[in-house]
């Protein structure tokens, strides 16, 4: 069975590896429920902190999440990125 990831886990200015899709595609589906800590999306996804924070990191630079002030930042998903096909 194929593996499918979220359209937003796709990265344009990095190469994607199966490792980093699946990461992205948890991170992302935690951040669909709403804005979150890394923390918080550590602890949902079960991925390690410096693994979430990685890819936080990564989908912010493709603008696809971005970081609110306050400590700690909160992380929420922005409109940019592909998006999910519905027929």
């Amino acid at each position: 069975m194929k593996e499918t990831y979220h359209p937003k886990a796709y990265l344009t200015k990095r190469r994607n590896v199966r490792l980093g899709l699946r990461a992205r595609t948890r991170v992302i589906r935690v951040l669909e429920r709403g804005a979150q800590s890394a923390k918080a999306v550590t602890q949902e996804t079960g991925l390690s902190y410096g693994v979430v924070r990685h890819h936080l990191l990564l989908l912010e630079l493709e603008n696809i999440v971005v970081r609110r002030a306050g400590r700690p930042f909160s992380w929420e998903l922005t409109g940019a990125g592909q998006q999910i096909l519905t027929g």
